[in-house]
């Protein structure tokens, strides 16, 4: 199983946030750093706001903070908010046509499975894969214009 590249980018963004402390961040600023697309950005950062991971200040001096402490956000929350669906098996969806379906012991296992996953993840907080203000300025200079 594998996160899509929008969960990625969403526990980048908390984490930079994150590293600011109280100081607002900007998009442009973690399109800077990260070398990623502005644009693939705003749609996360539209939903982490929507999911009330983060608080948008509008106007000339805005940007983004987080909207609870980093001890509040736990990473399996960010994931469940942004993961589209976590049908890692087709009988787990909507109209499967598996022919096998409810006599197969699979979808219970990957069940399980998914369901460990997720719990794990609910362990961890943004508080524990916090990095440092510093961590974010050396990647900025290194940072390709």
């Amino acid at each position: 199983m594998q996160l899509t590249k929008f969960s990625d980018y969403a526990l980048r963004i908390l984490m930079f946030a994150d590293s600011a402390g109280d100081r607002l961040v900007t998009i442009d600023q973690m399109s800077t750093s990260y070398q990623i697309s502005r644009a693939h950005l705003t749609k996360v950062v539209n939903r982490l706001t929507r999911s009330e991971f983060l608080i948008a200040v509008r106007g000339r001096s805005g940007g983004l903070k987080l909207a609870k402490h980093p001890t509040e956000i736990r990473i399996g929350d960010v994931v469940r908010a942004t993961e589209a669906d976590f049908d890692v098996v087709e009988c787990f969806g909507s109209g499967s046509v598996c022919v096998i379906s409810g006599r197969c012991k699979l979808a219970g296992v990957m069940a399980q499975a998914r369901d460990r996953f997720l719990a794990t993840l609910d362990d961890y907080t943004l508080a524990d894969i916090a990095l440092k203000q510093r961590d974010f300025r050396q990647l900025e200079a290194c940072a390709v214009p």
